[in-house]
């Protein structure tokens, strides 16, 4: 990796640092160091770039009272913000990570960029402990489900957090407006 110089901006918010890099040395590369933390990739291989993931990332990464998830959940981020189609695979991997903040990541990453491979690890985020990693999973599989999502959308609109419902009706009606389904929607109302 080449010599970075600082971001213009250290405490800019995450979506104009990571923006700044991809103007720097083009999205696709920054895209693929994204990709390669939230693979796991050692994040002393990153450095010059870890300042350009967030104000405190530089320093975190190597803080050992921060979680290793970290910046695989930062890599995760920046893929928001910079994109190559060459990082899908690791975001649809992403999603079986063993800690639900890289995996909630990948959730939001995986909607944005309409992923469609993304649907079957989405699937049982939709049952995670967490309400809002469940109603991140509903709103993945809004954006790139198909019908064999639909029966866990439609249980989600009984979740006993109202935020998880909300997300559920909305998939809901995304994925019967996406995929021409015959279905009544005006209960959701």
């Amino acid at each position: 990796m080449d010599e970075l110089p600082q971001p213009s901006d250290p405490s800019a918010p995450p979506s104009v640092l990571v923006t700044e890099l991809g103007r720097l040395v083009g999205p696709e590369t920054a895209a693929g160091w994204c990709a390669d933390l939230l693979a796991g990739a050692d994040p002393h291989g990153y450095v010059e770039m870890l300042g350009y993931l967030g104000s405190n990332c530089r320093r975190a990464a190597f803080d050992p009272s921060w979680y290793d998830y970290w910046p695989r959940t930062w890599g995760a981020r920046g893929l928001l913000y910079v994109w190559a189609d060459s990082a899908a695979r690791v975001v649809v991997n992403g999603l079986h990570d063993e800690h639900w903040r890289p995996a909630e990541m990948c959730l939001k990453v995986a909607a944005k960029r309409e992923i469609g491979e993304a649907g079957p690890g989405a699937l049982p985020l939709t049952e995670h402990k967490l309400p809002r990693v469940r109603a991140a999973a509903l709103r993945c599989l809004g954006k790139v489900g198909d019908t064999e999502h639909v029966v866990a959308v439609d249980a989600a609109l009984d979740d006993n957090q109202p935020a998880v419902r909300r997300a559920a009706a909305r998939a809901l009606t995304e994925l019967v407006s996406r995929l021409d389904l015959d279905r009544d929607l005006s209960d959701l109302s």
